[in-house]
């Protein structure tokens, strides 16, 4: 089994990822980049990295390098992307994939055409809610699934400039990520109503009127689901939320996105009145890392790990970054390479997930009809 030499574009959030991949068994060598030096140049000291680039170029040039993994502009996604795999390594990319149909499949048929590996990082799969939702499923516990719905609500005031404006669904892939999988299908049909109305400071970059967008996306398996993201101008916590409705039980995000969720079991009504009894609490979820190498099971902890008692602290759940998915992330990454496989979010579920946005938008822009989502 070879080791992964990973270069890692864009240190802001992507530099929740360098000790990961410094950590991580079957990662050679970690090498980073980003436009700003003196982030750059600290995440090099702290992790004591000699090798630096010039450009981004210098990376795609350079034959030592396996991977890239890009956290970078979502309007660089689709360029960027391209040129990795057409330089003859693989990629993984930071959500989302593309922002337009036209650039998923410009990235599917790269994926094809140089053999590499592309991943899309979606953290809300990796989550150990997600984690604990699926096991729900998987077990039979939550019965029948009746109904499913994604959120994310986030105030994006004071972001990047390219945020500004920005169509909510070519960013709703941590709503509907969660509910395509769980779904067992891929989604084949959206419709989508957006609300409410921006400053007109806001609509000019992308032609977006819509601070908030609501759609029905149709699986193929007949499945029916709903999601919906804000990105301004409403006044909501954050929320990344998933909400599954099964016949035996239910799980519901807490209000606020570190919020326990809500589990409800139906019980049977023993007396043959009207109606089922049905019984509420809020859990906490257990932390998923057994499925991760020793080394990287404390980066779904975060602060709260403990070195003198690591099983005990990984127990209690996790407060590292988006509900301690970082490190599944990159296992499955470098896995998917070291073992020369498919990554399970590839460019097809990845698309899939894209699309659904882009044409959700689409839909939104036409006062709701309905839209049929492509096949990569």
């Amino acid at each position: 089994m070879k080791k992964v030499n990973v270069a890692l574009v864009g240190l802001g959030f992507g530099g929740a990822f360098a000790e990961i991949y410094k950590c991580h068994p079957q990662v050679g060598s970690l090498t980073v980049y980003d436009t700003n030096k003196e982030l750059e140049d600290a995440f090099c000291k702290k992790l004591g990295i000699t090798k630096k680039y010039q450009s981004f170029q210098d990376i795609l040039s350079d034959s030592s390098i396996d991977a890239v993994h890009l956290v970078t502009p979502i309007p660089l996604h689709e360029d960027q992307t391209v040129m990795v795999l057409e330089a003859g390594k693989h990629c993984a990319c930071t959500v989302p994939m593309a922002t337009s149909l036209d650039g998923i499949r410009r990235i599917t048929e790269a994926v094809r055409k140089s053999g590499k590996t592309y991943m899309m990082m979606e953290t809300t799969l990796y989550t150990y809610q997600f984690f604990y939702v699926k096991e729900l499923v998987d077990s039979g516990k939550l019965g029948k699934i009746q109904f499913l719905r994604g959120s994310h609500y986030q105030d994006m005031v004071n972001w990047p400039d390219y945020w500004m404006g920005l169509p909510p669904m070519h960013y709703g892939t941590h709503a509907i990520a969660p509910i395509t999988v769980l779904s067992g299908s891929r989604i084949q049909r959206v419709g989508c109503f957006g609300s409410g109305t921006l400053d007109a400071s806001l609509t000019s970059r992308y032609g977006n009127p819509y601070p908030m967008e609501s759609a029905l996306f149709e699986f193929e398996n007949g499945m029916k689901a709903e999601a919906t993201r804000s990105l301004f101008e409403t006044a909501r916590q954050y929320q990344e939320g998933l909400f599954v409705y099964g016949s035996k039980m239910s799980f519901e995000w807490g209000f606020q996105d570190d919020e326990l969720p809500y589990i409800t079991t139906a019980y049977p009504n023993p007396e043959g009145k009207r109606g089922g009894i049905a019984v509420t609490e809020q859990i906490p979820m257990p932390n998923h890392y057994q499925s991760l190498p020793e080394e990287l099971r404390r980066f779904t902890v975060g602060s709260g790990y403990d070195p003198l008692n690591p099983q005990e602290s990984l127990k209690k759940g996790s407060a590292a970054g988006h509900h301690g998915s970082h490190p599944h992330l990159v296992h499955e990454f470098i896995s998917s390479l070291v073992e020369n496989r498919k990554p399970w979010i590839d460019e097809v579920l990845g698309g899939n997930i894209t699309a659904a946005g882009v044409c959700a938008h689409e839909s939104a822009m036409h006062n709701g009809i309905f839209v049929e989502v492509p096949t990569f």
